[in-house]
């Protein structure tokens, strides 16, 4: 009999309930009503195994014990990171998915992505569906919460206001020094080629360009005195490579210019190489930060973020940090902070992106279509 022909041959004593006056009556009627929800949910499709769907408005952690991930022994996660991070994460990753598979009895697969900060930004934003991201800046990572992939108030989420590693900027000079480099007004002299990446492309380079600017700014002088500054320098720049990588092929292998505005890590990754560089590191100097997040659209989609929120939280501990600090990042984890200090020159002043008006201001005074870089490089 078809579900509807049943429902209707109980209801049809309903029809005369107006006529049932008696407690005998009643309770007769509250039977029948009781058969029909009996008899829809014996013609329903059992739904009982079907894997939950975590609703848009519902916390992730009570849809975390019914994602994809969760029943099944292999997760993938998507990790998308600016191109100097790439030698820190090859010995953390395995470290993390050893770990997990001892504690969960899962096996976690990578899929890794690395480039210009700027440039990983726009993929993820136009499609890359990173698990978690770590660019070189927090404006990155601004990009991509206001593009609706990440929720606000990520900076919260995890360790030391989100940022992972921090740096600072050096001048790699070539053998000997020949140009006389010892800091940042140096590098406007006549005759001293600069080679730096790009800011419109990559995060490294927006820290380069900071670095120039604050030596001035955080050492009294007025946003004027910065911009004739930074314009002479710039004027000194004969190419704008992608990135960080793609600058420092320029230098080393094409040999362009004579002196790399570079993080200071990459400079000791490839002392640990055997590649040992002449550079300064400016005592007036900004502290590059470094943020990591988790792509909530994404994982919620993947049914991922069990294991992706473990993987950032991972990258704060001791074992973590001290990878990142043989690649040369200065680690914010104390302990291992105190003892790599010695592979580290000392600053004098270290100022913050905070300390120039934070990311929304340096954006919108410096990066924005026609702000004062554009203007800088049409000579304005």
């Amino acid at each position: 009999m078809r579900l509807w022909q049943r429902i209707t041959s109980m209801v049809q004593p309903l029809m005369s309930w107006r006529k049932l006056s008696s407690l005998k009556s009643f309770v007769s009627l509250f039977l029948v009503g009781a058969s029909i929800s009996i008899a829809i949910a014996a013609c329903s499709p059992n739904t009982s195994n079907s894997p939950t769907t975590p609703n848009s408005g519902s916390s992730p952690a009570a849809n975390s014990g019914s994602s994809p991930a969760a029943q099944t022994g292999n997760v993938n996660l998507t990790l998308v990171s600016y191109a100097v991070t790439q030698a820190a994460y090859s010995k953390i990753i395995p470290q993390f998915t050893a770990q997990w598979k001892q504690q969960k009895n899962q096996n976690v697969t990578f899929k890794e992505s690395y480039g210009g900060s700027g440039s990983q930004t726009r993929a993820v934003i136009d499609g890359l569906e990173a698990d978690v991201v770590n660019l070189a800046l927090a404006l990155d990572t601004k990009k991509i919460e206001k593009a609706g992939l990440i929720q606000p108030g990520w900076e919260n989420e995890a360790a030391n206001g989100a940022i992972v590693t921090k740096s600072v900027a050096a001048l790699v000079t070539r053998d000997g020094n020949p140009k006389g480099i010892q800091g940042w007004a140096d590098l406007a002299k006549d005759g001293v080629k600069v080679i730096t990446a790009n800011p419109k492309t990559s995060g490294g380079a927006r820290w380069n360009f900071l670095g120039l600017w604050g030596s001035v700014t955080r050492t009294g002088g007025d946003d004027a005195k910065a911009l004739d500054f930074t314009n002479k320098v710039f004027k000194n720049v004969p190419v704008l490579p992608r990135d960080a990588r793609e600058a420092s092929d320029a230098f080393f292998k094409q040999g362009q210019g004579d002196v790399l505005i570079n993080y200071e890590n990459e400079v000791i990754l490839a002392a640990q190489n055997g590649q040992k560089l002449p550079y300064v590191v400016p005592d007036i100097n900004i502290s590059i930060d470094n943020p990591v997040a988790v792509v909530d659209k994404n994982v919620d989609k993947h049914g991922t973020r069990e294991v992706a929120e473990a993987f950032v939280k991972f990258l704060y501990t001791p074992e973590a940090q001290r990878e990142f600090a043989k690649v040369g990042f200065r680690p914010v984890d104390t302990t291992v902070a105190t003892e790599v200090a010695k592979q580290y020159l000392p600053i004098k002043t270290l100022f913050t992106a905070q300390d120039l008006g934070g990311w929304d201001e340096i954006q919108k005074k410096f990066f924005d279509d026609g702000a004062i870089f554009d203007k800088i490089q049409a000579g304005s």
